[in-house]
């Protein structure tokens, strides 16, 4: 990973609307690709996430209408929306850049490690770590109330650093919605552009055996992924692009079944945080099939062209224990390995935005 940094001057209006740099300037000349983001969460499985946005963000006909993240996900969507609306999508990269580097600076002081063993056997699990078995074994016993009483989270400080959370609120160059799970309603908070705040990010992503709930306008919230992660629905109604595309970090499949404890637990929580995506991803395909067979009104009725980024057989060979690595390594493995699958979509199918599905719903959720 390179050490990148956030433009410190001003945007012009033109720069807001992405209209006032070269790469958008080419892209005048063409027709746009107009597409939403939606961004599962997954902890540090996130670096995915940043380097599929890192290769889309030089697709210079590329027009972001729209992100909708969760978690891991919300993160990296509110740090991309502050960087397009800094400037432009080399902005965005950068800012992208910042977040993930100054998060494995923290990383690397801490004492969570991968040993040298776990570095041999796996790319990112920590199943070997010392400190990764003690904390394992505590939370099952102890609260984050009482592990971390005074609610510490580093990743409060590194999206303070990055994002400019009023001036994100100020402007509009793109429509964000971050997702967070009441935990006493269980009802699916979504926040929208004028309640974006660090609050707001760090309740999107609170695992309850990790941190304590984050307080919010007087309400307390849970990570998003119990509820939606990440949702679809408010890019659906808050903006008019039909292009969805859909960055997941949890495989849906696995290769094996799962034996050891670790390995339950991991897949219980894929489980649970992709149940939610394939209910909407349903009810997407059943009102996709009944606006093509005429049997409702398309002006009353929105028809999605889905795409989606995966790494399910990488991913599948991560457990849990990856998810709270943050090491520099790891991250440049996930940026890479997001990268690349970012780049096979768009040779293969980059064509078939603003046009069609790249992604056979019944195939692939159902």
């Amino acid at each position: 990973m390179q050490r990148c940094r956030i433009p410190d001057h001003p945007p012009s209006p033109d720069q807001e609307r992405g209209l006032d740099s070269p790469v958008n300037a080419e892209a005048q000349n063409k027709p746009r690709r107009r597409l939403n983001l939606a961004l599962q969460g997954g902890g540090a499985h996130g670096a995915f996430t940043w380097g599929v946005l890192d290769r889309l963000f030089k697709e210079s006909d590329l027009a972001i209408v729209g992100i909708c993240g969760t978690s891991a996900g919300a993160m990296n969507a509110a740090v991309t929306a502050f960087g397009i609306a800094q400037g432009d999508f080399e902005s965005a990269r950068q800012a992208l850049g910042l977040f993930w580097e100054r998060t494995a600076d923290i990383s690397s002081r801490g004492l969570l490690q991968p040993t040298p063993l776990d570095r041999m056997l796996s790319p990112g699990n920590m199943d070997l770590s010392p400190f990764w078995l003690w904390y394992d074994a505590a939370s099952r016993i102890l609260s984050p109330y009482q592990l971390n009483p005074f609610g510490w989270n580093p990743l409060r400080v590194v999206l303070e650093e990055v994002v400019d959370f009023e001036f994100l609120r100020s402007t509009r160059a793109v429509e964000l919605f971050l997702c967070a799970t009441n935990v006493k309603t269980g009802r699916i908070k979504v926040f929208s552009h004028e309640e974006l705040s660090v609050e707001a990010v760090l309740a999107s992503a609170c695992l309850p055996y990790l941190f304590q709930a984050v307080k919010v306008d007087g309400q307390y919230y849970w990570d998003g992924g119990f509820m939606g992660n990440p949702p679809i629905y408010p890019l659906i109604y808050g903006t008019d692009c039909d292009d969805v595309m859909i960055i997941q970090t949890n495989p849906i499949n696995t290769q094996n079944v799962p034996k050891t404890a670790p390995e339950i637990l991991n897949r219980m929580n894929e489980l649970s945080f992709n149940s939610s995506l394939m209910r909407e991803m349903r009810a997407i395909n059943f009102v996709t099939r009944l606006v093509d067979e005429g049997l409702l009104q398309s002006d009353g009725y929105r028809r999605l062209n889905i795409h989606t980024i995966d790494a399910e057989e990488e991913m599948s060979l991560l457990r849990l224990s990856s998810k709270f690595n943050a090491d520099r390594s790891f991250l440049s493995y996930l940026f890479d390995l997001g990268h690349e699958r970012a780049a096979r979509f768009i040779a293969k199918h980059g064509d078939k935005i603003g046009r069609e599905s790249s992604t056979d719903i019944v195939t692939k959720f159902l």
